[in-house]
């Protein structure tokens, strides 16, 4: 059976539709029913955005003229220009037919036909089977193709709200440590006398975290990309709460960023990072709980907070685990290095 991997049109609802569809039924088979997939609307924000980080194509998996599944391809165009981000989604009904084997086979070829070495992806499990996921659907279907685990990540849950006091001591604990910064927060873009120092730990924090066997160049701190991601958050109808720690001389010692969406009533923690020159005064717990606080008061509805860390990245997991967080499940970091003829 052919398989045609039809380019998805982002203005086209009924399209959009279909591919999201797909996407939630794959990834909800695989995860449980209250897994934490993006909304339909956030992504058909993502897919209209004119980017200039990253091109993005999303794809229909047709046979016989029928959807069987959906597709992306993400192809960073400022920084890691080496590497594109594969995606594959086949519900249940749809599987053991080939239809995901043939979209992958196509999707690296558009990624080499773009100058791309390597092809990176990603696949979640339960968290008590363990730190590899074999056996599990898309851990399986990567490993068949090529794809090795590159960095094992887990995810945790914070259930919203946690008890004033039990903040309050944390707090307590660390001040002597941070007693010679400021901490100053804020919700939605960051603002203008702060966001270049945003920007070096936003952009820094993919290596200065752990990155295990992942093909990760530096990012460039970049304002403009700072900017391009509010935009998108508003179209997407999500809610940023930032919080920075400040040395006496006013640059960005420490940040961290709580985005809430506002169609699935969870935050999720994206960036938290401390420069390396200002580590080991506990500035990591201070921004964590002054955003907690700030999104307390202002959205007290929010039902959790979600975060993903490196299983190796011991000191946030241990940052994580005191104010509350449970693991919840697991994610793998996938990576194929690309050969221009289509072979390893």
């Amino acid at each position: 059976m052919t398989l045609d991997l039809e380019r998805l049109d982002p203005f086209d609802d009924h399209a959009v539709d279909a591919w999201w569809d797909a996407y939630a039924a794959a990834e909800r088979a695989d995860r449980g029913a209250t897994a934490p997939v993006w909304t339909r609307e956030e992504m058909r924000s993502e897919f209209q955005q004119d980017s200039r980080i990253v091109e993005r194509r999303a794809f229909l998996l047709r046979a016989e003229g029928a959807v069987v599944g959906s597709a992306g391809l993400a192809l960073p165009a400022k920084d890691n220009t080496h590497a594109a981000h594969v995606s594959v989604f086949v519900p249940p009904p749809h599987r053991r037919r080939g239809h995901g084997s043939a979209a992958l086979v196509q999707l690296e070829q558009q990624a080499r036909d773009a100058g791309r070495t390597v092809a990176k992806g990603r696949t979640s499990w339960p968290f008590p089977l363990g730190t590899d996921g074999l056996g599990t659907p898309g851990r399986e279907f990567a490993r068949r193709h090529g794809y090795a685990l590159a960095l094992g990540d887990v995810q945790s849950r914070l259930a919203l709200p946690v008890a004033g006091d039990h903040l309050d001591r944390i707090d307590d604990d660390v001040r002597p440590s941070t007693s010679a910064y400021t901490l100053r927060s804020w919700i939605g873009p960051v603002p203008e006398d702060v966001v270049e120092g945003w920007a070096v730990l936003d952009a820094a924090i993919d290596t200065e975290a752990p990155t295990g066997d992942l093909d990760v160049e530096h990012t460039r701190p970049d304002v403009a990309s700072v900017r391009e991601l509010e935009e998108l958050h508003a179209r997407q109808r999500r809610t940023s709460f930032g919080t920075i720690a400040l040395t006496a001389d006013g640059h960005v010692a420490a940040y961290s960023q709580l985005v809430v969406s506002a169609d699935d009533g969870n935050a999720y923690q994206w960036g938290t990072l401390v420069r390396r020159e200002d580590r080991g005064h506990r500035l990591g717990t201070a921004v964590k709980i002054a955003n907690l606080r700030l999104l307390h008061d202002a959205l007290p509805q929010t039902r959790a907070v979600i975060t993903y860390n490196a299983e190796s990245n011991a000191a946030m997991i241990a940052v994580n685990t005191r104010l509350g967080f449970v693991p919840s499940e697991r994610m793998g970091e996938l990576q194929r290095h690309l050969a221009r003829g289509g072979a390893e």
